[in-house]
């Protein structure tokens, strides 16, 4: 997802980490058990005069990953793979839930959305390694099979939000 929303107008900031356990436990290693309540999450900062929260939910939705995956994200399994949404506010909670409701109705996908929504509590960088990654291992099999596609489907379904 690091990789995905760096591409996107108006987003001036991400980071990769983990949300939703606590702080001691937020290192790879231990999220990796899948035993800490974290999961592997971004930090996305963004302009609102640029993008608003609801065409981040619909990156988050069409290219980001796959919401309907419970505990799983392509290859990777477990509860720190969830698919999770972390808000701030109480509006954020509302056009999240709203959205989800959308798509819901609209039979968006063949699966239930299973998506958590939670209130964040706290976010917690993951190690400098896993910043950027993409951009450190553009040809690692993983990130070719994985994130590359998800920034060319950026591209080609949000072309107007699209950046290089």
């Amino acid at each position: 997802m690091d990789a995905v929303f760096k591409h996107v107008k108006g987003v001036t900031g991400v980071t990769s980490g983990y949300s939703g356990g606590a702080s001691k436990t937020a290192h790879y290693e231990l999220v990796g058990t899948g035993s800490t309540g974290h999961a592997e999450a971004v930090q996305v900062v963004y302009d609102p005069s640029q993008i608003s929260y609801g065409q981040l939910l619909k990156v988050f939705f069409s290219v980001a990953h796959d919401p309907t995956q419970l505990n799983r994200q392509g290859p990777d399994h477990g509860t720190q793979y969830r698919s999770a949404i972390f808000y701030k506010t109480p509006q954020q909670q509302q056009v999240a839930e709203a959205y989800i409701k959308q798509l819901t109705a609209a039979k968006t996908f063949s699966r239930p959305i299973v998506t958590q929504l939670a209130k964040l509590r706290a976010f917690y960088p993951a190690e400098a390694y896993h910043q950027d990654y993409l951009a450190h291992h553009p040809n690692q099999l993983y990130i070719v099979i994985n994130d590359q596609p998800k920034v060319a489907a950026l591209k080609k379904q949000f072309a107007d939000i699209y950046k290089n």
